[in-house]
């Protein structure tokens, strides 16, 4: 079946000499994988390689016979077009860091039009702004909402944060916790607006504490998920 969609680019591989195959969340049918064969050899084709870098967003026309196999893309144009994303070093270091979360935290091949508006209008904010040290923390914990693994905010006036159970206790437990001044600042961003993330101020060494500790929550409750090999990297950028 053929399908005019939005989409937006989580990742590329080289396949063979030429080709290269991409992972895409589509407004239409969820997550979808293409193969793109000659792509990378094409000068005068439809299909650009610059389209399908990291949280790119696009307009694309797909054949999606919905089988379980490599789609394929028939035509492709910039749904949106980036001024800043990919350019500036802090925010490309953190559009390859979310484009590896978002890879591996979205599995649903099904159509899920408020997780695609909220991810198409965060990135469109991110790529407009310059405040950005919190937006990847604030953007992970709003995730959780359409990822079906939001905390549990009933006991939030709690001493800790429980990672595996998502909720706030008042004692200790054997499992991964979050507590003290990390605690704090994960209050804080779970009850801030987004129009106001810039104003909170973290030490370089509490948000990586706290982004660590957000990466271990999707690990716990997000079967198949794995550590990002950006995170380094971001965390570099950001030192």
């Amino acid at each position: 079946m053929q399908v005019t969609t939005k989409a937006i680019i989580l990742s590329s591989l080289k396949y063979g000499d030429t080709s290269l195959i991409v992972k895409a969340f589509t407004a239409s049918d969820g997550l979808k994988s293409y193969l793109l064969k000659g792509v990378l050899a094409s000068k005068k084709g439809k299909l650009k390689t610059a389209y399908f870098q990291p949280l790119m967003q696009l307009e694309i026309v797909a054949n999606h016979r919905n089988k379980g196999t490599l789609e394929s893309i028939r035509e492709a144009k910039v749904n949106y077009h980036y001024q800043t994303l990919h350019s500036q070093i802090a925010k490309n270091a953190m559009t390859l860091f979310l484009a590896e979360m978002l890879s591996h935290s979205i599995h649903e091949e099904e159509c899920n039009e408020d997780l695609f508006s909220y991810i198409e209008v965060m990135l469109q904010w991110l790529d407009t702004n310059d405040e950005i040290a919190n937006f990847h923390l604030y953007f992970l914990i709003q995730l959780t909402r359409y990822l079906g693994i939001y905390p549990d905010t009933s006991n939030n006036q709690a001493l800790y944060f429980d990672l595996l159970e998502g909720e706030f206790i008042n004692s200790p437990s054997l499992n991964p916790m979050i507590e003290n001044k990390n605690l704090d600042n994960f209050k804080t961003l779970l009850g801030i607006k987004f129009d106001v993330i810039h104003t909170i101020k973290l030490h370089k060494e509490s948000r990586q504490n706290l982004l660590k500790s957000l990466v271990l929550y999707y690990e716990l409750h997000l079967q198949g998920f794995r550590k990002p090999k950006s995170l380094a990297i971001l965390n570099e950028v950001f030192n």
